[in-house]
């Protein structure tokens, strides 16, 4: 894991803000990319002073919001069909859809806000606001706010935990999996608390 984490920093290192809209926007299609893995990192870099922590954090959401987008224009202009024939591609089927609709329908148009802090979801709710031709103003709005707050959280947890570079040299791959662990955590919870809600 330390060798992959090295190399995720390498990468972004030799390719710039360019490497962090790539991999933020594969993230927010349907690749299994997580944006963890280019963020901290990230915003490791900029504490360095290798890169700006204010461009960072805006190349971030922008390739955030490009794979949203690109999720939506593809449910919206070609339907379930054209969906599920690409994501067949990358293991995404009807049963993982109708999960993404029940969660859209249930939870409204804000959800398209809240669920970029929800893992596993974030990366599918564009699909059933494509669908359900949600309008793209209030689509990009809420896309670029729930983005918005998730790559400044990690960004400057990669740039003030870099006032250690040795923590960050030997620790960062447990921090980004800390980091993952606390947002299954906060996933969970939040999922109990609608059943409960459900149950009344």
């Amino acid at each position: 894991m330390q060798e992959i984490v090295t190399a995720i920093v390498d990468l972004v290192q030799d390719f710039g803000y360019l490497g962090i809209f790539i991999m933020m926007f594969l993230e927010s299609t349907f690749f299994p990319f997580p944006s963890e893995i280019a963020m901290i990192p990230s915003g490791y870099l900029a504490y360095k002073g290798e890169m700006n922590l204010g461009i960072v954090i805006t190349v971030g959401i922008a390739g955030s919001l490009a794979g949203a987008l690109f999720n939506y224009y593809l449910a919206k202009h070609y339907g379930r069909k054209g969906v599920l024939h690409f994501g067949r591609y990358f293991f995404f089927d009807e049963a993982k859809l109708i999960k993404m609709e029940h969660f859209f329908q249930k939870h409204g148009s804000f959800s398209t806000l809240t669920s970029r802090l929800i893992p596993g979801v974030r990366q599918f709710i564009s699909l059933p606001a494509g669908l359900a031709k949600m309008p793209l103003n209030t689509f990009v709005l809420y896309t670029t706010l729930g983005a918005g707050i998730w790559v400044v959280i990690l960004a400057l947890l990669g740039y003030f935990i870099g006032g250690n570079q040795a923590l960050i040299d030997r620790y960062l791959h447990q921090i980004i999996l800390g980091t993952l662990g606390i947002i299954l955590l906060g996933t969970i919870i939040y999922i109990q608390r609608v059943k409960k809600g459900n149950g009344k």
